[in-house]
């Protein structure tokens, strides 16, 4: 297997193709600010089933289904409250994801069987640019988790995408190479079916920016909506993750710039920021894979917003797969 096998470059050429693909049932992998995705016509049953076997996730695990604008939700979703306007006319694109109740478009293929569906619309040139053709085919929406097995670290780049998914894809399926994502941790996920929104998964987009905008207070009471990423352990690299200890020697460490690396610890990311933290935590965990390390530690960022959904992922990593 070559390096480049599955991988394009985004021209204009390339994203027609792929547009294409999509819509006859191919599989896409492509970028957005967050994670890749892995991309399927979603409201193509079969295609939607290739999803699930590529990566290997349970049946009834929703799929969050993007599309190129806010003006798409009414195709796919009822009783849309004021407030989740107001939340995607103020994030919308970006990492954010709305579970609103379904419409008829939304089928149980791509909802896991659930009466509400996930939607988005990524900040991303190359994402964009994919859903744009795939609209003016005919398409409806790219049904698309995080493109890589289930349970293990979500890809940024398209390399970790083929590294992940290479012996799983048909050989007429795509990657498209659309750099580094720059964001680094998968979207909020906020919950549109209450009298007020609540947030299913934490991530860029925080409880405050939530309650500036809508007026309302976030809900915490729980709910049996299932969301991707919600499973207590997940986003899991092969060696052991621990949190918040000093590591030893030939462990790897993972920790902001400000904390020093004991003698004979494999240093694997030293983020100067928060957001510096998001974009490169995969790709550490990924690293030490590559290098065959047995444990992991990593000092967890402190505070609420972006950190607060880095320690969610964490969390999850130190579960084990």
């Amino acid at each position: 297997m070559t390096s480049g096998e599955f991988v394009s470059n985004c021209t204009a050429d390339a994203l027609t193709t792929a547009a294409q693909l999509v819509k006859d049932g191919g599989l896409v992998a492509f970028p957005t600010e967050t994670v890749y995705g892995l991309g399927a016509d979603a409201t193509n049953a079969a295609a939607v089933a290739r999803i699930y076997q590529a990566k290997g996730r349970p049946a009834d695990h929703p799929l969050i289904v993007h599309i190129h604008s806010m003006q798409a939700i009414g195709e796919w979703a009822d009783e849309i409250p004021d407030y989740a306007i107001a939340l995607a006319r103020n994030f919308w694109p970006g990492p954010m994801t709305l579970v609103l109740k379904r419409s008829i478009l939304a089928e149980d293929f791509v909802t896991g069987g659930q009466p509400t569906v996930g939607l988005r619309v990524p900040d991303h040139v190359v994402a964009l640019a994919l859903l744009s053709a795939f609209e003016k085919i005919g398409g409806k929406g790219i049904a698309a988790p995080s493109a890589n097995r289930f349970g293990h670290v979500s890809p940024t780049t398209a390399d970790a995408v083929r590294e992940e998914l290479a012996n799983y894809l048909a050989p007429t399926d795509q990657i498209l190479d659309g750099g580094s994502s720059s964001v680094g941790v998968e979207s909020t996920i906020i919950d549109c079916t209450s009298t007020a929104p609540r947030i299913l998964r934490p991530g860029a987009i925080t409880t405050e920016m939530i309650e500036e905008v809508t007026g309302l207070k976030v809900l915490t009471e729980a709910t049996d909506i299932r969301v991707s990423g919600s499973l207590e352990n997940h986003y899991a690299p092969s060696a052991t993750v621990e949190l918040n200890r000093t590591p030893i020697a030939t462990e790897g460490f993972i920790a902001l710039a400000e904390f020093e690396t004991p003698e004979s610890v494999i240093r694997l990311a030293s983020p100067k920021t928060v957001e510096e933290f998001a974009r490169v935590i995969y790709s550490a965990l990924r690293e030490a894979d590559k290098k065959g390390l047995k444990t992991v530690v990593v000092q967890e960022p402190t505070g609420n917003g972006l950190a607060l959904a880095i320690r969610d992922r964490l969390l999850r990593a130190s579960k084990g797969r």
